[in-house]
């Protein structure tokens, strides 16, 4: 129940970034739904393997370009899905950036929801 629950809430705050930052547009909340399934799926099994193989530029940047492997995540799931779209590798930035809040409110709304429960 909190997987499903975790989604939806991804999915509505995507369609949120997409409100606030004219450079993400997503077609419709079926879409946005299939963007947060594709985002957590490229995250969970894609983005390990880009912070290894990044880590010296990444220790050189002192982290910040973990920023630019987010945003790859994110201009990648637009390229590959019809409904979700970004304008650029800015775009693409700071779409992952909102995302990434909205992402840490709704983990911690979601610790307030599920106490306990990992």
């Amino acid at each position: 129940m909190k997987l499903i629950v975790r989604w939806l809430l991804l999915a509505a705050a995507l369609l949120l970034v997409a409100y606030l930052y004219p450079g993400v547009s997503v077609g419709s909340f079926g879409a946005a739904m299939i963007a947060a399934l594709v985002l957590g799926l490229l995250n969970t099994l894609l983005r390990p393997v880009l912070v290894l193989l990044t880590l010296p530029v990444t220790l050189l940047t002192l982290g910040l370009f973990l920023f630019v492997i987010n945003a790859a995540m994110f201009y990648l799931a637009a390229h590959v899905l019809a409904g979700f779209t970004v304008s650029g590798f800015g775009a693409a930035l700071i779409g992952s950036l909102l995302y990434s809040v909205c992402g840490i409110v709704i983990d911690a709304a979601m610790e307030q929801i599920f106490p306990g429960k990992r």
